[in-house]
Formats: structure tokens, C-alpha cells, sequence
């Protein structure tokens, strides 16, 4: 499924719940969208999840 397709779903399904549900259930599916989104990109490997855990790296450079 190409990544129009799968934005196309997304926009339709916002837009369905903002319709139906009231700006509350948008943001509630958005939010969840973006929660879904970020654990299959874990689950694929693209994202460690340390990455967002560990602060940048400032070398050794001290104040």
C-alpha cells in the first residue's frame, strides 16, 4: 500500500470523526494516529526506542 493510500485513510478517518464526533474525537483519533504511527515505525526498526530517551550528545565539553 503506497503512502498516499495510507494518508488518504488517515484523512478520511479525521475527517469522519471530526464530523460525526465533534473536534474532541479528531483530536482523540489524530492523537492516536500519531501514537499508532510511532509504534509501527519501532516495530519496523526505523526508530530505536532510546532515541527518545537519551539526551545529544555534547562531547566533553563541561560548565
Amino acid at each position: 500500500m503506497s503512502m498516499a493510500v495510507v494518508g488518504l485513510l488517515a484523512g478520511m478517518a479525521l475527517a469522519f470523526a471530526g464530523y460525526f464526533g465533534g473536534f474532541g474525537a479528531f483530536l482523540l483519533v489524530a492523537a492516536l494516529g500519531a501514537v499508532g504511527f510511532v509504534a509501527g515505525r519501532i516495530l519496523d526498526g526505523d526508530i530505536e526506542l532510546g532515541d527518545f530517551f537519551h539526551g545529544r550528545d555534547r562531547g566533553d565539553r563541561r560548565r
